[in-house]
């Protein structure tokens, strides 16, 4: 019994609900389907699946050695990837989810070169705020800014960045400039709901601590959103220095109280659960990594 081809079959039997449906797809006989289960069955000396005339579905023996057999399968299948991705150069598909605003911002703009370095590689970036499914929308690998939620997923810090309080000139030269965290509660903040988005910021110098919540009558829901309010000049904001990137290096918004800090934000690349980076994604996360750093 050739074991590996075994694991992908009942893996795919347990996916579908079905002998025949997998039969189908793999171009055999049903018989031939049943027949690598009941082996991999007498091999285990364990029932894996409950047979019935309508569906088949795991026993409790079957759905945990589902989990492991299925990342045994994806491992094998990396392992190959990886060898052929050193052997012949990136090459194929590659699906990537980031939000909208870092993706214009930061990823976008440096694409380029990383298409250069890789001529027979096809990138799709799935450019949303929401919290993408990466298992289900098959994303290959995703960068996300801020905390991680508890999950299983895999994920690995690739660049921190600062947190900063921001406003343009104009907006600065008609309300003053705060000189410390309590003076912003007389200010109008663009307070950002989504996405991690909070009112409440500690802000840190030497060994004072300050905490404060914004006050503000404009809420938004995304990233984009709060850019364009900001330069609107209609109030400041507490947000990562790679939001405003190109306004903070242009003078078009300002950093405010530069002698406190705040929490730095992380951005992470995360892989879906279960499942090895394979080596379009590491070599993407490396490009990324490199870009952020310089």
């Amino acid at each position: 019994m050739d074991r590996l081809a075994a694991l992908e079959i009942f893996v795919r039997v347990v996916d579908a609900g079905s002998f025949s449906a997998v039969a189908r797809r793999q171009g055999v006989g049903q018989p031939a389907v049943s027949k690598a289960v009941v082996q991999l069955e007498e091999w285990l000396g364990v029932s894996l699946l409950l047979r019935s005339t309508r569906s088949v579905v795991p026993t409790e023996a079957g759905r945990a050695f589902y989990e492991r057999a299925k990342r045994t399968i994806e491992e094998a299948d990396e392992a190959v990837m990886a060898a052929q991705g050193v052997a012949n150069g990136l090459s194929g598909k590659l699906r990537v989810s980031t939000s909208i605003c870092f993706g214009r911002l930061h990823v976008i703009p440096s694409l380029s070169a990383f298409l250069a370095e890789n001529p027979d590689l096809e990138l799709e970036l799935v450019l949303d705020d929401r919290l993408v499914d990466l298992v289900n929308e098959g994303v290959d690998v995703a960068l996300r800014t801020g905390a991680m939620p508890n999950s299983n997923m895999t994920a690995r810090r690739i660049a921190e960045g600062r947190s900063m309080v921001v406003a343009t000139p104009a907006y600065l030269q008609r309300h003053g400039i705060p000189t410390s965290p309590d003076d912003l509660v007389s200010h109008q903040a663009i307070i950002l709901t989504r996405g991690g988005g909070r009112d409440s910021f500690t802000f840190r110098k030497a060994d004072a601590e300050v905490s404060v919540s914004l006050q503000g009558r404009l809420k938004v829901t995304q990233a984009e959103g709060l850019r364009e309010a900001v330069t609107c000049d209609l109030g400041l904001a507490v947000s990562s220095e790679w939001l405003f990137s190109p306004e903070l290096k242009s003078g078009e918004v300002v950093p405010i109280l530069e002698d406190w800090s705040l929490p730095p934000t992380s951005l992470s690349a995360v892989y879906p659960t279960g499942r090895l980076a394979g080596a379009k994604a590491r070599a993407f996360v490396s490009f990324v990594e490199r870009c952020m750093a310089a």
